[in-house]
C-alpha cells in the first residue's frame, strides 16, 4: 500500500510523513508537491503542482490512501483568486487522479473556516457560513471530494476540519502569540474570553490516519479541536505555565490596538506578523464542537496541556517554533 501525500512539504504534511514512517517503517510514501523535500529520506519527493492536470506515473493501486493536504491557506496574506485556484482546482485535480487510478480512499484537511467566526457553537452538521475566501474555498473543495466519494458507493472520505493547528515547525498563530508573550508586547484585544478552538498537530495526524483506517465505505466529517474548545485566557495561561514564563497580560481597547497594528503594519510590522486583520481576528470567537470525534472510538493521546508539553520538549524546553 501506497502513501500518497498532496502537499506533504507542509508543516501538517511534514508531521504526517514521521508518523506513517513511525508506524509503518516500510511504507512507500509519496510527497507531491511544489516545495521539494523527501523528509530526509522518509518520502519519495515528486514535483506536482495541484492547479494544473495531475499527469505522474506512480504505481498505485485501490488499497492506496491519498492525503489531500494541499492548499493556500494563510489568511490574512493572499490575493482572493489564490485561495480559489489552488484549493478548489486542486480539489477537482487530485479526486480526477483519484478516479483514474481507481484509488478508494481519500482524506481532505479542510478548515473550521467553512462555518465563519461567530460566538455561537458549530458542530459537523451546522449549515456552513463562509465569510472569508479561504473558508468558501475550503467548503467548495469539500463538496468536489463528496462528488467523487458519491460516484462509487465503495469509495471512502474523510474530510476533518481543523482548529487552529499548533506544534514544532507551525510558524502561525501559537507562534507568534508565544512571541508575543516572551516580548512582552501581547495585549487582549478587548475581552479574554474569545474562545479560539486549536488542536495539536501529533493529533490531527494521528486522527486522520487512525480514521482513514478504520472508515466504512462513506463520507465522514469531523471537527478537529479539543473539546471544549479553549478561551484565548486559557490558552495565554498554560502556554505560560508550560513554559515557565512569568507576565501579566492586561486588555486594551480592541480599537486602539487595531489602529497601532495598523500604524506598525504600515512601517514593516506586517513582516513581523503585526496585522490590523489579526487583532480583529482575536475580537471574534472560533467556538467549534469537538464532541463528536471526543464520543468515537478514537482515544486522544494528549490533553492542551501535554500537546504544549511535548512541543515544547520538541524544542529541547527552550522556546515553542
Amino acid at each position: 500500500m501506497n502513501y500518497i501525500i498532496f502537499g506533504g512539504s507542509g508543516f501538517i504534511g511534514s508531521h504526517l510523513i514521521s508518523l506513517i514512517r513511525e508506524m509503518h517503517g516500510d511504507a512507500t510514501i509519496y510527497n507531491l508537491d511544489i516545495v521539494e523535500s523527501n523528509h530526509n529520506g522518509k518520502s519519495i519527493f515528486i514535483y506536482c503542482d495541484v492547479r494544473r492536470k495531475i499527469d505522474i506515473n506512480i504505481p498505485a493501486s485501490p488499497s492506496d490512501i491519498i492525503f489531500n493536504l494541499a492548499a493556500v491557506h494563510r489568511t490574512p496574506g493572499h490575493q482572493d483568486q489564490e485561495y480559489f485556484e489552488t484549493n478548489i482546482l486542486g480539489a477537482k485535480n487530485v479526486c480526477a487522479f483519484a478516479e483514474k487510478c481507481r484509488i478508494h480512499k481519500i482524506v481532505f484537511t479542510s478548515s473550521i473556516a467553512v462555518y465563519g467566526a461567530s460566538e455561537e457553537l458549530k458542530e459537523e452538521n451546522t449549515l456552513p457560513a463562509p465569510n472569508i475566501p479561504y473558508g468558501t474555498s475550503k467548503l467548495v473543495a469539500e463538496k468536489n471530494h463528496e462528488i467523487w466519494q458519491a460516484h462509487d458507493t465503495n469509495r471512502k472520505l474523510l474530510i476533518v476540519r481543523p482548529g487552529i493547528t499548533f506544534g514544532k515547525g507551525e510558524n502561525g498563530n501559537f507562534t507568534r502569540l508565544y512571541r508575543g508573550l516572551l516580548n512582552r508586547n501581547f495585549f487582549y484585544a478587548g475581552r479574554k474570553d474569545t474562545i479560539k478552538a486549536c488542536f495539536y498537530v501529533k493529533e490531527l495526524v494521528l486522527v486522520m490516519l487512525t480514521k482513514i483506517n478504520n472508515l466504512q465505505a462513506g463520507t465522514e466529517i469531523y471537527n478537529c479541536s479539543f473539546s471544549p474548545a479553549y478561551s484565548i485566557e486559557e490558552i495565554v495561561e498554560t502556554i505560560k505555565k508550560v513554559t515557565g514564563m512569568k507576565r501579566i497580560n492586561i486588555s486594551i481597547n480592541a480599537m486602539l490596538l487595531i489602529a497601532s497594528a495598523s500604524i506598525i503594519g504600515f512601517f514593516g510590522g506586517k513582516k513581523l506578523g503585526i496585522h490590523p486583520e489579526r487583532v480583529k481576528k482575536l475580537m471574534i470567537s472560533t467556538n467549534i464542537s469537538g464532541k463528536k470525534l471526543l464520543a468515537s472510538d478514537y482515544r486522544f493521546k494528549y490533553t492542551f496541556e501535554e500537546a504544549l508539553t511535548d512541543w515544547y520538549n520538541d524544542n529541547n524546553n527552550q522556546c515553542l517554533k
